[in-house]
């Protein structure tokens, strides 16, 4: 029984040791990522840039790029139209007659002659919304990916930053 519990011993402070390197690793990675001062003056630039792409994405850049190119190629959206008002409607109503069944069946087939007659801008239209609504679709997950990316890249660990945290983790851990 002595044997196995010697084994067991072992096995349990081996753990104990693979469980402390894991932790000197990973605060010394976490030291590496934070050390942004460090990053700053060895990778001003790349730092700098992943940093710009970031501020870009948070203040959500891709849409306001998106609008501005669609607004270009596609023409600025029309404003609301302003709705009659009662009065008004109630006067143009008047306006066609008394009968309510001819009324109804004038303002039938104008509307039904309206839209033939738009219908041609209005296919032309959905046709916009369409290809537009496909463009935002296609560009989402690479925007998305792009965030990813800068984000990876402005809290990867650094090498030398991260070397240098293993050395100063491991001496004070020797000192223990």
């Amino acid at each position: 029984m002595g044997a196995r519990t010697d084994a067991a011993r072992a096995e349990v402070v081996a753990s104990r040791q693979l469980l402390l390197d894991e932790a000197t690793r990973l605060q010394a990675a976490s030291r590496g990522t934070f050390d942004l001062p460090g990053r700053l003056v060895r990778q001003p630039a790349r730092i700098g840039l992943a940093a710009a792409g970031l501020a870009f994405l948070v203040l959500r850049g891709p849409q306001r790029l998106y609008r501005g190119l669609r607004r270009i190629f596609l023409g600025p959206r029309a404003n609301l139209p302003k709705s009659m008002l009662p009065k008004e409607i109630d006067k143009a109503l008047r306006a066609l007659g008394s009968d309510g069944e001819q009324v109804r069946g004038v303002l039938e087939r104008e509307f039904a002659e309206y839209l033939e007659r738009d219908r041609p801008r209005r296919e032309a239209r959905d046709l916009r919304g369409t290809v537009s609504e496909l463009g935002g679709n296609i560009l989402r997950p690479i925007t998305r990916e792009a965030g990813k990316r800068m984000a990876k890249v402005l809290f990867s660990p650094d090498g030398p930053s991260f070397a240098a945290a293993m050395d100063r983790l491991k001496g004070r851990r020797r000192e223990d």
